[in-house]
C-alpha cells in the first residue's frame, strides 16, 4: 500500500513541478488569480444539486423560478466560500505546500496575502447571508439555522483550529450538503412538502459529489498525509480508496434506480442511465491510474458527469 503511494508520488514529481511553473506563469492578472481561487469546475456540483431538486419539484408541479435562481445563487456562493476557506486553511495547516501535486493554490503561492484572503472570505460570508435570507425569507426558523450551519461547514472544512476535513469527515459533510440538504432542501422550498422517496435521488447526487472529493483526496494523498490531514484515502490507502470510489458510483446509480422503480410511469425515467458509461469509465480510470498527477482530469470528468446526471435525470422525469 505504501509502496503504491510512493510510486504515485515519485512518478508525478516532475509533472507537478512543470505544471506549477506553467500555471504560475499563466496567472498574470488578478481576474485569473481569483478565478483560480474560486475553482470554477467545482461549482458544477452546486449547480447539480439545485438543478436536481428543482427538476424533482417541477415533476410534482411545484417549480418556482424565484426559488430556483436564489437557491442556485446561494449554493454557488457557499461553494466559492468553501473553496476560498479551503485555499486559506490548507495553506495555514501545511496541506498545500510545494510537495502538493494538484493545481496551484493562490494562498500557498503568495499570489493572495493571508490578510486579503480573510477579507474576501468575510465578503462571501456576507454575500451568502444576504442570498440565503432572500431565499428562506418567510420560511421556518429551521431554514435560517440550516443556512448558518452551511456557512459554518463551508469555513470549518479546512479552516480554523479543528477543521473537520482533517479528521476525515469531509465525505460525510459533502454527502449531507450537496446531496440530502442541497437536493431535498431545494425540493421543499419549491413545494413546501417532503417525501422520504426524494432522499433517494438526493443521495445519488450526494454519492457522486463525494466521488469527486475522493478523487481530489487520492490525488493529494501524499501531501495530506504529511500535513496530518487524515482523509478517507489517507485512512484506507490507495487500493482501498479505489474500491471506495466504485462503491460511491454504484450506490449513486442504485439510489437513482430505486427512486424510479418506486415512482415508475414511463421508460423515459431511466434516461439517466445514459450517464452510466461515463461513471464506469471514471471508475476504471481511477482504478488503473498509477500517477497521482494524472488523476486531476478525472476529477473534472466526474464533476461534469454529476451535473449531466442531474440534468438527464430531470429531463427523464419530466417527459
Amino acid at each position: 500500500m505504501l509502496k503504491s503511494a510512493n510510486r504515485i508520488s515519485a512518478s508525478s514529481s516532475g509533472i507537478r513541478d512543470q505544471k506549477c511553473e506553467v500555471t504560475a506563469r499563466n496567472m498574470s492578472t488578478p481576474l485569473q488569480i481569483w478565478f483560480s481561487a474560486f475553482r470554477l469546475r467545482t461549482l458544477l456540483l452546486a449547480i447539480a444539486s439545485i438543478a436536481l431538486g428543482s427538476f424533482l419539484a417541477a415533476a410534482q408541479g411545484g417549480f418556482h423560478w424565484r426559488v430556483a435562481l436564489l437557491s442556485l445563487l446561494t449554493a454557488v456562493l457557499l461553494q466559492i466560500l468553501s473553496n476560498l476557506a479551503n485555499d486559506y486553511g490548507d495553506t495555514e495547516h501545511g496541506a498545500d505546500s510545494d510537495e502538493r501535486i494538484g493545481p496551484v493554490r493562490v494562498s500557498q503561492q503568495g499570489q493572495v496575502s493571508t490578510r486579503v484572503m480573510r477579507r474576501v472570505i468575510l465578503l462571501f460570508v456576507l454575500l451568502c447571508l444576504a442570498a440565503g435570507y432572500l431565499l428562506v425569507r418567510g420560511e421556518s426558523w429551521f431554514f435560517y439555522g440550516l443556512g448558518l450551519a452551511a456557512i459554518v461547514a463551508a469555513i470549518a472544512y479546512t479552516a480554523g483550529p479543528k477543521p473537520y476535513g482533517y479528521a476525515g469527515m469531509g465525505d460525510l459533510f459533502v454527502f449531507l450538503f450537496f446531496g440530502l440538504t442541497g437536493v431535498g432542501g431545494t425540493y421543499f422550498l419549491h413545494t413546501h412538502r417532503m417525501s422520504p422517496a426524494i432522499l433517494l435521488p438526493a443521495a445519488a447526487c450526494g454519492f457522486f459529489c463525494v466521488a469527486v472529493l475522493n478523487i481530489n483526496n487520492m490525488r493529494d494523498l501524499t501531501s495530506d498525509r504529511a500535513a496530518g490531514k487524515i482523509t478517507i484515502p489517507v485512512r484506507l490507502g490507495v487500493a482501498r480508496a479505489r474500491i471506495y470510489h466504485w462503491l460511491l458510483l454504484t450506490a449513486g446509480l442504485i439510489s437513482a434506480v430505486a427512486y424510479i422503480s418506486l415512482n415508475y410511469s414511463s421508460p423515459w425515467q431511466f434516461l439517466f442511465l445514459l450517464v452510466a458509461p461515463f461513471l464506469v469509465w471514471n471508475g476504471i480510470s481511477i482504478s488503473t491510474q498509477t500517477s497521482a498527477a494524472n488523476l486531476d482530469p478525472y476529477l473534472r470528468q466526474m464533476a461534469v458527469a454529476t451535473l449531466l446526471f442531474s440534468l438527464v435525470f430531470g429531463a427523464g422525469i419530466l417527459m
